[in-house]
């Protein structure tokens, strides 16, 4: 049955007690305690056994649940109790698993299930993947902060977890990175030196208002194919998707006249990107404003670096593009790269 909007506030206030829900939107949190349900339960009442398959997990919204298992003599022993806001069962929920203890009402409980109404969660990755992924990537995070080897374990049991963080991390339009990827896990994957060259087409404007909008998405996929083969082409980068047609290469071990020899490259292959499917044989081309820097020597935090390194190439594009410019360790300031 449909919550009614009252009851769907008072769902949001548990959930978003709990540390997989955080940091979610409120839009996301509404539509996740509609997918929840509330029930109340006797005490004894039993919620899962070891070997069942873990189809959902539960939150305390008064009362407790003891978790069980059976001692050497067969004897049941209690091995934890759970009380008010505490989540029961996401462990072997997020790994698709089977409970591997009894979960007993230890008092007259209310408990909130997810999911609920007989749902699973394929139903709601097929309902909404996004804000399912973002679920996803919370209760990863949380669980991963408990046992450092969870996250492999998740990844290697859970075919619709690895599925999840692909959408959440891939742009689906370009095949390219998210931004997504880029703040949350390649900071972890860089080895000193590396460098970030920012790009945007210019033109690209001129381009959509001529020849409409697909033309646009034509040279878009064009140019993520330009910055896919040149990250595959170096030994250890990934060509990211910052937003609309503005994109970076993220290259480690890639030293200043490396990171100065790629930006060249990158900026020739979009002056000589044929669009003549799109634009007819008019000669139309596009040009490309670059900024370049290196980590960690113009800054350590990544996400800083690569915000600092857009607006250069912001600025580059501004000051009438087709230009390169390195970002100086020191400032935040320009120069044109010869």
């Amino acid at each position: 049955m449909p919550q009614s909007r009252t009851a769907l506030t008072d769902i949001v206030r548990l959930i978003e007690g709990a540390e997989f829900f955080s940091r979610l939107l409120q839009d996301d949190l509404y539509w996740l305690a509609a997918q929840a349900e509330l029930c109340s339960l006797a005490a004894d009442t039993v919620l899962f056994r070891p070997g069942e398959k873990a189809r959902c997990f539960y939150i305390v919204r008064d009362g407790s649940v003891a978790i069980s298992r059976l001692d050497a003599g067969g004897r049941s022993e209690e091995m934890a109790r759970f009380v008010t806001g505490d989540v029961v069962g996401d462990f072997d929920f997020a790994r698709g698993a089977s409970y591997d203890a009894m979960a007993t009402c230890a008092t007259p409980a209310d408990l909130l299930v997810f999911p609920g109404f007989g749902k699973s969660m394929d139903d709601l990755i097929k309902d909404k993947p996004d804000v399912s992924a973002r679920v996803l990537l919370r209760m990863v995070a949380m669980i991963s902060s408990r046992v450092r080897s969870t996250q492999a374990l998740i990844s290697n049991n859970a075919p619709w977890v690895r599925e999840l963080r692909r959408q959440v991390y891939t742009d689906a339009a370009t095949g390219l990175w998210s931004r997504t990827f880029l703040d949350e896990e390649l900071s972890r994957m860089l080895e000193s030196p590396a460098a970030i060259v920012a790009i945007k087409p210019d033109r690209f404007k001129e381009l959509c208002d001529a020849w409409g909008h697909s033309a646009g998405d034509v040279a878009m996929e064009k140019l993520a194919a330009i910055l896919k083969d040149e990250a595959r082409a170096l030994r250890k980068a990934w060509a990211i998707r910052l937003r609309s047609n503005e994109a970076a290469i993220v290259a480690s071990s890639c030293d200043a006249a490396e990171a100065d020899a790629l930006a060249a490259r990158l900026s020739e292959a979009y002056t000589r990107l044929d669009l003549s499917s799109v634009a007819g044989d008019g000669g139309f081309r596009l040009s490309a404003s670059v900024a370049i820097s290196s980590w960690p020597e113009d800054g350590r935090d990544l996400r800083g670096l690569v915000s600092r390194t857009h607006e250069l190439m912001a600025q580059a594009w501004k000051d009438g593009g087709s230009r390169v410019y390195r970002l100086e360790p020191s400032s935040t300031g320009a120069g044109a790269q010869p």
